[in-house]
Protein backbone atom coordinates (compact mmCIF):
# COMPACT_ATOMS: atom_id res chain seq x y z
CA UNK A 1 0.00 0.00 0.00
CA UNK A 2 3.12 2.25 0.75
CA UNK A 3 4.45 1.72 -2.72
CA UNK A 4 0.98 2.61 -4.28
CA UNK A 5 0.98 5.47 -2.73
CA UNK A 6 4.69 7.03 -3.17
CA UNK A 7 3.26 5.31 -6.79
CA UNK A 8 1.14 8.11 -7.30
CA UNK A 9 2.52 10.81 -5.60
CA UNK A 10 5.72 10.77 -7.74
CA UNK A 11 3.45 10.03 -10.72
CA UNK A 12 1.74 13.36 -10.39
CA UNK A 13 3.76 16.43 -11.37
CA UNK A 14 1.77 18.73 -10.22
CA UNK A 15 2.64 17.68 -6.91
CA UNK A 16 6.05 16.82 -7.31
CA UNK A 17 6.89 20.22 -8.95
CA UNK A 18 4.59 22.36 -6.01
CA UNK A 19 7.20 20.88 -3.55
CA UNK A 20 9.90 21.67 -5.14
CA UNK A 21 8.44 25.13 -5.81
CA UNK A 22 8.13 25.15 -1.75
CA UNK A 23 12.15 24.57 -1.58
CA UNK A 24 12.86 27.39 -3.88
CA UNK A 25 10.95 29.78 -2.19
CA UNK A 26 12.19 29.46 1.28
CA UNK A 27 15.66 29.02 -0.01
CA UNK A 28 15.45 32.48 -2.35
CA UNK A 29 13.96 34.74 0.22
CA UNK A 30 16.58 32.97 2.95
CA UNK A 31 19.39 33.93 0.64
CA UNK A 32 17.57 37.08 -0.50
CA UNK A 33 17.69 38.29 3.45
CA UNK A 34 21.13 36.71 4.06
CA UNK A 35 22.26 38.98 0.71
CA UNK A 36 21.09 42.06 1.81
CA UNK A 37 22.30 42.43 4.80
CA UNK A 38 24.87 44.77 5.65
CA UNK A 39 25.90 45.48 9.03
CA UNK A 40 27.79 48.45 10.04
CA UNK A 41 28.84 49.99 13.27
CA UNK A 42 30.26 53.73 14.56
CA UNK A 43 33.71 52.81 17.02
CA UNK A 44 36.30 54.79 17.84
CA UNK A 45 38.10 53.73 13.99
CA UNK A 46 34.69 55.63 12.17
CA UNK A 47 32.11 53.67 10.55
CA UNK A 48 33.06 50.19 9.75
CA UNK A 49 32.03 46.22 10.11
CA UNK A 50 30.79 45.56 13.64
CA UNK A 51 33.01 43.49 15.58
CA UNK A 52 32.43 40.29 16.08
CA UNK A 53 30.17 39.73 19.54
CA UNK A 54 31.44 38.87 22.69
CA UNK A 55 31.35 35.82 24.00
CA UNK A 56 30.80 34.15 27.72
CA UNK A 57 32.72 31.30 28.99
CA UNK A 58 30.21 29.00 27.01
CA UNK A 59 30.32 30.31 23.85
CA UNK A 60 26.49 32.06 24.41
CA UNK A 61 27.08 35.93 22.57
CA UNK A 62 26.75 38.11 25.82
CA UNK A 63 26.72 42.01 26.76
CA UNK A 64 29.26 42.96 29.19
CA UNK A 65 28.92 46.70 29.60
CA UNK A 66 28.71 47.83 33.26
CA UNK A 67 30.32 50.71 35.57
CA UNK A 68 32.33 49.19 38.33
CA UNK A 69 34.08 50.07 41.44
CA UNK A 70 36.43 47.44 42.50
CA UNK A 71 39.71 46.23 44.92
CA UNK A 72 41.75 43.08 43.94
CA UNK A 73 40.76 40.46 46.13
CA UNK A 74 43.59 37.93 46.98
CA UNK A 75 42.41 34.68 48.12
CA UNK A 76 39.33 33.95 50.11
CA UNK A 77 37.00 37.28 51.10
CA UNK A 78 33.75 39.25 50.79
CA UNK A 79 31.91 42.46 50.50
CA UNK A 80 28.47 43.32 51.67
CA UNK A 81 27.15 46.58 51.24
CA UNK A 82 23.45 48.15 51.34
CA UNK A 83 21.81 49.59 48.66
CA UNK A 84 19.77 52.84 50.25
CA UNK A 85 18.30 53.89 47.03
CA UNK A 86 18.00 52.87 43.04
CA UNK A 87 17.53 55.75 40.55
CA UNK A 88 17.48 55.88 36.91
CA UNK A 89 16.93 58.08 33.77
CA UNK A 90 15.71 56.40 30.34
CA UNK A 91 14.40 57.45 26.91
CA UNK A 92 11.33 56.84 25.76
CA UNK A 93 9.23 57.52 22.29
CA UNK A 94 9.89 61.29 21.49
CA UNK A 95 6.37 63.29 22.70
CA UNK A 96 7.91 65.92 20.12
CA UNK A 97 9.78 65.12 16.93
CA UNK A 98 13.40 65.64 17.14
CA UNK A 99 13.52 66.30 20.94
CA UNK A 100 14.67 63.45 23.18
CA UNK A 101 12.03 62.67 25.97
CA UNK A 102 14.60 61.20 29.09
CA UNK A 103 12.39 60.40 31.71
CA UNK A 104 13.48 59.28 35.59
CA UNK A 105 12.65 56.04 36.01
CA UNK A 106 14.62 52.21 35.90
CA UNK A 107 13.76 49.38 33.17
CA UNK A 108 13.00 46.02 34.52
CA UNK A 109 16.33 44.46 34.62
CA UNK A 110 18.31 47.06 35.40
CA UNK A 111 21.23 45.87 37.44
CA UNK A 112 22.98 47.11 40.61
CA UNK A 113 24.81 45.15 43.20
CA UNK A 114 28.06 42.84 44.42
CA UNK A 115 29.98 41.42 41.50
CA UNK A 116 33.22 39.36 41.98
CA UNK A 117 34.42 38.37 37.91
CA UNK A 118 38.00 36.71 37.07
CA UNK A 119 39.51 39.80 35.24
CA UNK A 120 37.94 43.29 33.40
CA UNK A 121 38.43 41.42 30.74
CA UNK A 122 34.69 40.92 28.57
CA UNK A 123 33.19 37.90 28.66
CA UNK A 124 35.22 36.12 32.05
CA UNK A 125 33.93 34.45 34.09
CA UNK A 126 31.54 36.31 37.01
CA UNK A 127 29.19 35.61 40.23
CA UNK A 128 26.72 39.00 41.53
CA UNK A 129 24.36 39.32 43.84
CA UNK A 130 21.82 42.56 42.59
CA UNK A 131 18.83 44.42 42.77
CA UNK A 132 16.87 44.60 39.56
CA UNK A 133 14.24 47.16 38.79
CA UNK A 134 10.98 44.91 38.69
CA UNK A 135 12.19 41.32 39.54
CA UNK A 136 13.62 42.49 43.13
CA UNK A 137 17.01 40.53 44.19
CA UNK A 138 18.98 38.39 41.73
CA UNK A 139 21.84 35.87 42.05
CA UNK A 140 23.27 35.85 38.21
CA UNK A 141 26.55 34.49 36.90
CA UNK A 142 28.36 33.89 33.73
CA UNK A 143 25.90 35.62 32.22
CA UNK A 144 23.25 32.71 31.34
CA UNK A 145 22.09 31.56 34.81
CA UNK A 146 19.83 33.36 36.94
CA UNK A 147 18.34 32.46 40.13
CA UNK A 148 15.74 34.62 42.21
CA UNK A 149 15.73 35.86 45.27
CA UNK A 150 13.47 37.86 47.32
CA UNK A 151 11.50 40.81 46.35
CA UNK A 152 13.15 44.59 46.74
CA UNK A 153 11.64 46.73 49.45
CA UNK A 154 13.01 49.90 50.55
CA UNK A 155 17.06 49.47 51.16
CA UNK A 156 18.54 46.14 50.69
CA UNK A 157 21.34 44.35 52.09
CA UNK A 158 23.71 42.53 49.51
CA UNK A 159 26.81 40.43 50.53
CA UNK A 160 29.15 38.41 48.54
CA UNK A 161 31.50 35.59 49.31
CA UNK A 162 34.09 33.95 47.61
CA UNK A 163 35.86 30.42 49.08
CA UNK A 164 38.06 29.60 46.36
CA UNK A 165 36.02 28.67 43.43
CA UNK A 166 32.73 28.74 45.20
CA UNK A 167 30.92 32.10 44.81
CA UNK A 168 27.95 32.62 47.73
CA UNK A 169 25.20 35.32 47.46
CA UNK A 170 23.53 36.57 50.33
CA UNK A 171 20.31 39.48 50.60
CA UNK A 172 19.27 40.80 54.18
CA UNK A 173 16.60 43.34 55.21
CA UNK A 174 18.22 44.80 58.08
CA UNK A 175 21.97 43.81 57.91
CA UNK A 176 21.43 41.21 60.89
CA UNK A 177 19.35 38.41 59.42
CA UNK A 178 20.77 36.64 55.75
CA UNK A 179 19.17 34.57 53.30
CA UNK A 180 21.12 32.89 50.88
CA UNK A 181 19.87 34.14 47.46
CA UNK A 182 22.18 31.22 45.57
CA UNK A 183 25.76 29.68 45.48
CA UNK A 184 28.09 29.10 42.38
CA UNK A 185 31.06 27.71 41.30
CA UNK A 186 33.29 29.38 38.77
CA UNK A 187 36.13 26.59 38.19
CA UNK A 188 39.47 27.99 37.74
CA UNK A 189 38.90 31.56 39.27
CA UNK A 190 42.73 32.46 39.69
CA UNK A 191 44.01 33.44 42.99
CA UNK A 192 43.88 37.33 42.51
CA UNK A 193 39.89 38.10 41.56
CA UNK A 194 38.34 41.76 41.71
CA UNK A 195 35.38 42.39 43.41
CA UNK A 196 33.01 45.46 44.64
CA UNK A 197 30.57 47.15 43.54
CA UNK A 198 28.36 47.60 39.82
CA UNK A 199 25.42 49.24 38.01
CA UNK A 200 24.46 48.38 34.77
CA UNK A 201 20.82 49.34 33.02
CA UNK A 202 19.98 47.26 28.85
CA UNK A 203 18.45 49.90 27.17
CA UNK A 204 14.17 50.95 27.28
CA UNK A 205 12.55 48.64 24.79
CA UNK A 206 10.39 50.85 21.89
CA UNK A 207 9.87 50.19 18.25
CA UNK A 208 11.68 47.14 17.91
CA UNK A 209 14.89 48.43 19.36
CA UNK A 210 16.46 49.75 22.77
CA UNK A 211 17.01 53.66 23.68
CA UNK A 212 19.04 54.80 26.20
CA UNK A 213 18.65 54.20 29.90
CA UNK A 214 20.90 53.92 32.86
CA UNK A 215 20.90 52.77 36.42
CA UNK A 216 22.30 54.63 39.71
CA UNK A 217 22.89 53.13 43.17
CA UNK A 218 23.36 54.10 46.06
CA UNK A 219 25.74 52.08 48.00
CA UNK A 220 26.52 52.64 52.03
CA UNK A 221 27.79 50.87 55.07
CA UNK A 222 30.54 48.81 52.83
CA UNK A 223 32.65 46.49 54.28
CA UNK A 224 35.15 44.43 52.95
CA UNK A 225 37.47 41.44 53.58
CA UNK A 226 40.00 40.09 52.21
CA UNK A 227 41.01 43.35 50.47
CA UNK A 228 41.49 46.90 52.24
CA UNK A 229 43.09 48.48 48.93
CA UNK A 230 41.47 51.73 46.94
CA UNK A 231 39.30 51.69 44.82
CA UNK A 232 39.70 51.38 41.30
CA UNK A 233 36.77 53.17 38.71
CA UNK A 234 36.37 51.25 35.25
CA UNK A 235 33.41 51.53 32.69
CA UNK A 236 33.55 48.46 31.56
CA UNK A 237 32.66 47.50 28.06
CA UNK A 238 32.06 51.73 27.31
CA UNK A 239 32.35 52.67 23.41
CA UNK A 240 33.59 55.53 21.84
CA UNK A 241 32.20 58.12 19.49
CA UNK A 242 33.18 57.85 16.36
CA UNK A 243 36.35 60.53 17.34
CA UNK A 244 37.44 57.49 19.14
CA UNK A 245 38.17 59.13 22.61
CA UNK A 246 34.40 60.28 23.67
CA UNK A 247 33.14 57.53 25.36
CA UNK A 248 29.29 56.72 24.39
CA UNK A 249 26.96 57.28 27.43
CA UNK A 250 29.37 56.58 30.38
CA UNK A 251 29.09 55.90 33.46
CA UNK A 252 30.54 57.30 36.70
CA UNK A 253 30.88 56.98 40.58
CA UNK A 254 30.59 60.09 43.20
CA UNK A 255 31.92 59.25 46.73
CA UNK A 256 29.79 61.48 49.42
CA UNK A 257 30.89 60.53 52.72
CA UNK A 258 30.97 56.27 53.17
CA UNK A 259 28.75 56.28 50.38
CA UNK A 260 29.27 55.40 46.81
CA UNK A 261 26.99 56.57 44.17
CA UNK A 262 27.29 54.37 41.37
CA UNK A 263 25.74 55.08 37.68
CA UNK A 264 26.03 52.67 34.74
CA UNK A 265 24.46 51.87 31.35
CA UNK A 266 24.20 48.53 28.96
CA UNK A 267 24.05 45.24 30.48
CA UNK A 268 25.49 42.10 31.56
CA UNK A 269 23.94 39.05 30.43
CA UNK A 270 23.12 37.06 27.03
CA UNK A 271 23.00 39.09 24.25
CA UNK A 272 19.98 38.93 21.52
CA UNK A 273 19.54 41.69 19.41
CA UNK A 274 23.11 42.94 19.97
CA UNK A 275 24.51 39.55 19.62
CA UNK A 276 24.94 39.14 15.52
CA UNK A 277 22.69 38.00 12.95
CA UNK A 278 20.68 34.60 14.35
CA UNK A 279 20.97 31.66 12.12
CA UNK A 280 16.83 31.28 12.00
CA UNK A 281 16.35 34.20 10.54
CA UNK A 282 17.26 32.08 7.31
CA UNK A 283 14.30 30.23 7.75
CA UNK A 284 12.28 33.24 7.41
CA UNK A 285 10.13 32.57 4.53
CA UNK A 286 9.70 29.13 5.78
CA UNK A 287 5.72 30.54 5.89
CA UNK A 288 5.68 30.82 2.52
CA UNK A 289 7.11 27.21 1.55
CA UNK A 290 4.40 25.79 3.87
CA UNK A 291 1.69 27.24 2.27
CA UNK A 292 2.77 24.89 -0.95
CA UNK A 293 3.33 21.68 1.09
CA UNK A 294 -0.30 22.30 2.51
CA UNK A 295 -1.84 22.21 -0.48
CA UNK A 296 0.05 19.40 -1.60
CA UNK A 297 -0.78 17.60 1.59
CA UNK A 298 -4.49 18.33 1.11
CA UNK A 299 -5.01 17.66 -2.46
CA UNK A 300 -3.00 13.92 -2.02
CA UNK A 301 -6.32 12.95 -0.10
CA UNK A 302 -9.18 14.72 -2.54
CA UNK A 303 -7.78 13.67 -5.74
CA UNK A 304 -8.46 10.47 -4.84
CA UNK A 305 -12.01 11.32 -3.06
CA UNK A 306 -12.94 13.00 -5.96
CA UNK A 307 -12.82 9.96 -8.24
CA UNK A 308 -14.82 8.25 -5.12
CA UNK A 309 -11.50 6.07 -4.13
CA UNK A 310 -11.41 7.07 -0.43
CA UNK A 311 -14.22 6.52 2.38
CA UNK A 312 -16.75 4.39 0.00
CA UNK A 313 -16.26 1.42 1.81
CA UNK A 314 -16.16 -0.67 -1.85
CA UNK A 315 -13.61 -3.56 -2.55
CA UNK A 316 -11.97 -1.02 -4.16
CA UNK A 317 -11.16 0.51 -0.98
CA UNK A 318 -10.84 -2.78 1.50
CA UNK A 319 -8.79 -0.43 4.37
CA UNK A 320 -9.79 2.91 4.30
CA UNK A 321 -7.69 3.64 7.80
CA UNK A 322 -4.54 1.66 6.50
CA UNK A 323 -4.50 3.83 3.27
CA UNK A 324 -4.99 7.04 5.15
CA UNK A 325 -2.02 6.19 7.33
CA UNK A 326 -0.24 4.83 4.18
CA UNK A 327 -1.11 8.39 2.44
CA UNK A 328 0.18 10.27 5.82
CA UNK A 329 3.60 8.10 5.60
CA UNK A 330 3.93 9.34 2.21
CA UNK A 331 3.16 12.79 2.20
CA UNK A 332 4.95 12.98 6.01
CA UNK A 333 8.29 11.80 4.19
CA UNK A 334 8.30 13.68 1.05
CA UNK A 335 7.51 16.98 2.94
CA UNK A 336 10.34 16.01 5.20
CA UNK A 337 12.76 15.66 2.49
CA UNK A 338 11.53 18.99 0.85
CA UNK A 339 11.74 20.66 4.51
CA UNK A 340 15.22 18.70 5.06
CA UNK A 341 16.48 20.47 1.71
CA UNK A 342 15.36 23.41 2.27
CA UNK A 343 17.41 23.91 5.21
CA UNK A 344 20.50 22.08 4.54
CA UNK A 345 20.83 24.46 1.90
CA UNK A 346 19.60 27.98 3.18
CA UNK A 347 21.10 27.73 6.59
CA UNK A 348 24.63 27.17 6.33
CA UNK A 349 24.81 28.93 2.45
CA UNK A 350 23.25 31.79 4.30
CA UNK A 351 25.67 31.91 6.90
CA UNK A 352 27.98 31.59 4.52
CA UNK A 353 27.31 34.94 2.68
CA UNK A 354 26.39 36.74 5.98
CA UNK A 355 30.00 36.21 7.09
CA UNK A 356 31.73 36.76 3.88
CA UNK A 357 29.87 40.15 3.83
CA UNK A 358 31.67 40.99 7.16
CA UNK A 359 28.01 40.64 9.30
CA UNK A 360 28.45 39.86 13.08
CA UNK A 361 26.88 36.38 13.55
CA UNK A 362 25.50 34.75 16.74
CA UNK A 363 27.72 32.03 17.99
CA UNK A 364 26.03 28.89 16.54
CA UNK A 365 27.09 25.37 18.00
CA UNK A 366 26.82 22.46 15.06
CA UNK A 367 24.62 20.77 17.14
CA UNK A 368 22.19 23.38 17.39
CA UNK A 369 22.66 24.06 13.38
CA UNK A 370 21.93 20.46 13.16
CA UNK A 371 18.85 20.82 15.49
CA UNK A 372 17.35 23.42 13.19
CA UNK A 373 18.20 22.17 9.82
CA UNK A 374 16.34 18.63 10.89
CA UNK A 375 14.06 20.51 13.32
CA UNK A 376 12.66 22.33 10.04
CA UNK A 377 12.20 19.05 7.78
CA UNK A 378 10.39 17.35 11.08
CA UNK A 379 8.13 21.02 11.35
CA UNK A 380 7.14 20.26 7.46
CA UNK A 381 6.48 16.60 7.71
CA UNK A 382 4.11 17.34 10.72
CA UNK A 383 2.12 20.43 9.24
CA UNK A 384 1.54 18.41 5.96
CA UNK A 385 0.66 15.37 8.71
CA UNK A 386 -1.77 17.80 9.85
CA UNK A 387 -3.03 18.82 6.86
CA UNK A 388 -3.97 15.71 5.14
CA UNK A 389 -5.97 14.90 8.39
CA UNK A 390 -8.02 18.36 8.31
CA UNK A 391 -8.76 17.01 4.61
CA UNK A 392 -9.86 13.78 5.50
CA UNK A 393 -11.65 15.49 8.57
CA UNK A 394 -13.55 18.38 6.46
CA UNK A 395 -13.61 16.24 3.56
CA UNK A 396 -13.80 20.01 1.17
CA UNK A 397 -10.21 21.12 -0.31
CA UNK A 398 -10.78 24.26 0.06
CA UNK A 399 -11.84 24.60 3.56
CA UNK A 400 -8.99 22.17 4.36
CA UNK A 401 -6.36 24.63 2.78
CA UNK A 402 -7.87 27.22 4.63
CA UNK A 403 -8.06 25.90 7.85
CA UNK A 404 -4.45 24.30 7.47
CA UNK A 405 -2.78 28.14 6.82
CA UNK A 406 -5.17 29.74 9.36
CA UNK A 407 -3.50 27.13 11.79
CA UNK A 408 0.19 27.03 10.95
CA UNK A 409 1.53 30.23 8.83
CA UNK A 410 -1.25 33.10 10.17
CA UNK A 411 0.12 32.59 13.61
CA UNK A 412 3.71 32.57 12.50
CA UNK A 413 3.15 35.72 9.98
CA UNK A 414 1.29 37.18 13.05
CA UNK A 415 4.64 36.89 15.63
CA UNK A 416 6.56 37.82 12.95
CA UNK A 417 4.61 41.55 13.08
CA UNK A 418 5.00 41.23 16.55
CA UNK A 419 1.23 40.49 17.33
CA UNK A 420 0.01 37.85 19.21
CA UNK A 421 3.12 35.39 20.37
CA UNK A 422 0.82 33.43 22.72
CA UNK A 423 -0.28 31.72 19.70
CA UNK A 424 2.68 30.15 19.16
CA UNK A 425 1.86 28.12 22.23
CA UNK A 426 -1.66 27.30 21.70
CA UNK A 427 -1.66 26.67 17.79
CA UNK A 428 0.14 24.12 15.43
CA UNK A 429 2.45 27.30 14.53
CA UNK A 430 4.32 26.38 17.89
CA UNK A 431 6.53 24.46 15.94
CA UNK A 432 8.84 26.68 14.66
CA UNK A 433 10.25 27.19 17.77
CA UNK A 434 12.32 24.51 16.79
CA UNK A 435 14.35 26.85 14.63
CA UNK A 436 15.73 29.03 17.14
CA UNK A 437 19.16 28.80 16.81
CA UNK A 438 19.61 31.01 20.31
CA UNK A 439 17.50 30.50 23.52
CA UNK A 440 14.68 32.64 25.12
CA UNK A 441 16.33 33.79 28.27
CA UNK A 442 13.85 34.70 31.15
CA UNK A 443 16.29 37.04 32.59
CA UNK A 444 16.68 39.54 29.47
CA UNK A 445 13.57 41.52 27.81
CA UNK A 446 13.30 41.49 24.07
CA UNK A 447 10.38 42.76 21.81
CA UNK A 448 7.72 39.64 21.40
CA UNK A 449 8.50 39.30 17.96
CA UNK A 450 10.44 36.45 15.80
CA UNK A 451 13.07 38.98 14.52
CA UNK A 452 14.09 39.86 18.08
CA UNK A 453 14.39 35.87 18.14
CA UNK A 454 11.37 35.86 20.97
CA UNK A 455 9.62 32.14 20.88
CA UNK A 456 7.96 31.59 24.09
CA UNK A 457 8.01 27.80 23.51
CA UNK A 458 11.19 25.94 24.05
CA UNK A 459 12.32 24.15 20.62
CA UNK A 460 11.19 20.61 21.64
CA UNK A 461 8.48 21.88 23.50
CA UNK A 462 7.18 23.73 20.45
CA UNK A 463 7.54 20.85 18.09
CA UNK A 464 5.54 19.03 20.19
CA UNK A 465 2.38 20.86 19.99
CA UNK A 466 2.64 20.90 16.42
CA UNK A 467 3.16 16.68 15.98
CA UNK A 468 0.40 16.51 18.95
CA UNK A 469 -1.93 18.73 16.46
CA UNK A 470 -0.94 16.36 13.52
CA UNK A 471 -1.21 12.72 15.29
CA UNK A 472 -4.84 13.90 16.90
CA UNK A 473 -6.12 15.48 13.27
CA UNK A 474 -4.61 11.92 11.64
CA UNK A 475 -6.39 9.35 14.59
CA UNK A 476 -9.30 11.67 14.81
CA UNK A 477 -9.40 11.12 11.07
CA UNK A 478 -8.76 7.27 10.65
CA UNK A 479 -11.11 6.32 13.50
CA UNK A 480 -14.07 8.42 11.38
CA UNK A 481 -12.94 5.69 8.30
CA UNK A 482 -12.55 2.93 10.23
CA UNK A 483 -16.76 3.71 11.66
CA UNK A 484 -17.59 4.51 8.13
CA UNK A 485 -16.67 1.88 6.52
CA UNK A 486 -18.22 -0.61 9.68
CA UNK A 487 -21.62 0.86 8.67
CA UNK A 488 -21.17 0.68 4.57
CA UNK A 489 -19.80 -2.86 4.25
CA UNK A 490 -22.69 -4.65 1.99
CA UNK A 491 -24.13 -7.71 3.59
CA UNK A 492 -23.28 -11.06 2.10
Amino acid sequence: MLRAEWTKFRSARGWVLAMAASVLVTVSLGLLIAGGVRSTCVTGKGEGPCPAPVVGPDGTAVRDKYYFVHQPLKGNGSITARVSDMTGQMRLPDAVPGVRNIKKGVVPWAKVGLLVRQSLKQGTPYAAVMLTGDHGVRMQDNFTHDVPGGPHNGPQWLRLTRSGDTIAGYESDDGKTWTEVSTVKLTGLPPTVEIGLFATSPGALWEMAEAFAQATATFDQITLQGANGSWRRDDVGVTMESDGKTPHHPGGVVESGDKLIVTGGGDIGPATMEGGVRADLMLIGGGVGLILVLVVAVTFFTAERRRGLIGTGLPAEPHPARRLAAKATVVGAVAFVAGLVTSGVVVPVGLAMLRAHQNPIQPITLGTELRVIVGYAALTAAAAVLALGLAALVKRGIVAIGLAIALVVVPYFLAIAGLVPWLLMITPAAGFAITQSIPTFAHVDVNQSLFAGYYPLPPWAGLAVTCGYAALALGAAMAAQRRKASFQVPLP
